[in-house]
């Protein structure tokens, strides 16, 4: 690899060049940019991409793409002034990202590159993005090569392309005509099955009507979000790319950073690295809230069992809010300790719904009447009371299915599934939700 762009037999003006410590790191990168661009692309190293990006013979360069993983980390600043270097000149940044700190990718996405990409790079991803930068408005440093620069920059067909996957990606809605359902689940302590029962009421969720219903899976928890386990999804970097980027979050972006699960629910995953929840603002997570309501018929959100300050965000925004607890003393102390902070906040209760996990079987008549007590003791009104699915559900969620696809008899599925099917009912008698 030379230190400069590569030359080219019979040499095509450049539209567009890799910049990164060493591209061979980067092999699909390499053969992605053959296949699309030809011989429009050379590469140079980040020592020589300073003098480079300034050559007046490179007039017809459309975009950059600047590849970094984690050897790069300590690199970070003098990646910032290429970005900020090539934005000055009017020339377009793609930033491809490979195992790099949640830290420095918050950084460098900071700079607004144009397009961003995990790495190793989904395919056809790289031909997706380049169509991107060709659509979006002409640099101001643009000069009359332009035509010509466009004629070599627009890349052929990508070799066998992925079939679409059906319905998996739902086209946005316009905020005048759809005003989707939020149902947020959050344990009151730990272990309580909030996840479980997120996972398995959004796939029950997304089952049903004919056509059913849009329905996304938000994991809100950051630091320990365990949806992608339970439906055996792949944790993103474009996650981290959404939470950091939400000052005008559109529907694309949205999608962009969710996965589909068997082509009836969008997913988005926790972040592949541990973050503090306090990583999005109320305002942003609001913003990302909204799109989703406008995208989708049902939201349903995991919430981590701490309190922060979106929180109050969610509850103002839900329809409804599913409180997760267990027949003891802990989760009845944290039931008064909630109502304590929701009253001292002045938040709405309303939309509060408290649901009993591993309720104890009608038979159980000594276990029945504690309930009673509790509840009374409590001041409170448990909405539904989930039995105890026992160790399926278990081997459920480490085979990363919900429970209607590897136990469709267990007593935890079915009372999920009438839930679900309670609430697609209301939303469909109430109209709130166009399928």
């Amino acid at each position: 690899m030379s230190s400069a762009a590569r030359p080219r037999r019979d040499p095509a003006p450049l539209v567009a060049c890799t910049i990164a410590r060493d591209l061979q790191g980067f092999d699909l990168l390499i053969e992605d940019m053959e296949v699309t661009l030809g011989e429009g692309w050379g590469d140079v190293t980040f020592d020589d991409a300073p003098g480079f990006l300034t050559r007046p013979d490179l007039s017809a360069l459309k975009f950059v793409v600047i590849a970094v993983d984690a050897g790069d980390e300590a690199d970070t600043a003098r990646i910032s002034a290429l970005i900020r270097s090539a934005q000055a000149l009017g020339i377009r940044v793609m930033l491809i990202a490979g195992q790099i700190s949640p830290t420095a990718l918050h950084h460098l996405l900071r700079l607004r590159p144009d397009e961003f990409l995990p790495y190793p790079l989904p395919g056809g991803a790289l031909y997706e993005a380049i169509l991107r930068l060709r659509s979006s408005p002409p640099a101001p440093s643009d000069t009359e090569t332009d035509t010509a620069a466009a004629t070599a920059a627009t890349p052929p067909p990508p070799p066998d392309p992925v079939p679409a996957a059906g319905p998996a990606r739902p086209g946005p809605r316009g905020a005048a005509d759809h005003d989707g359902k939020i149902i947020s689940v959050q344990g009151l302590a730990g272990g309580t099955g909030a996840s479980t029962l997120a996972a398995n009421l959004a796939w029950e969720l997304a089952l049903l009507g004919k056509p059913a219903p849009r329905v996304c899976l938000m994991d809100l928890d950051f630091q320990y979000g365990a949806v992608a386990t339970y439906l055996d999804l792949p944790r993103r970097d474009a996650v981290l790319e959404l939470l950091t980027d939400t000052a005008h979050p559109d529907s694309d972006a949205l999608l962009a950073a969710m996965l589909p699960y068997r082509d009836r629910l969008q997913v988005l995953t926790a972040p592949s690295e541990m973050l503090p929840l306090d990583i999005i603002s109320p305002d942003d997570l609001g913003r990302i809230l909204d799109r989703a309501r406008q995208t989708f018929d049902f939201v349903v959100l995991d919430m981590p069992k701490t309190v922060v300050a979106w929180t109050e965000t969610v509850l103002t925004r839900a329809h409804l809010c599913l409180a997760l607890m267990e027949l003891d003393l802990r989760s009845a102390q944290n039931v008064l300790r909630l109502l304590r902070a929701l009253r001292a906040e002045d938040l709405p209760q309303d939309r509060l719904r408290f649901v009993l996990n591993r309720a104890p079987k009608f038979t159980d008549i000594a276990a029945r009447a504690r309930i009673r007590r509790m509840a009374e003791s409590l001041g409170i009104t448990l909405a539904v009371q989930l039995p105890d699915g026992g160790p399926q559900v278990t081997q459920c969620n480490d085979h990363g299915q919900p429970l209607a696809m590897d136990a469709p008899r267990n007593p935890l599925r079915k009372d999920i599934q009438k839930l679900a099917k309670s609430l697609f009912d209301l939303t469909r008698a109430t109209g709130a939700a166009q399928p």
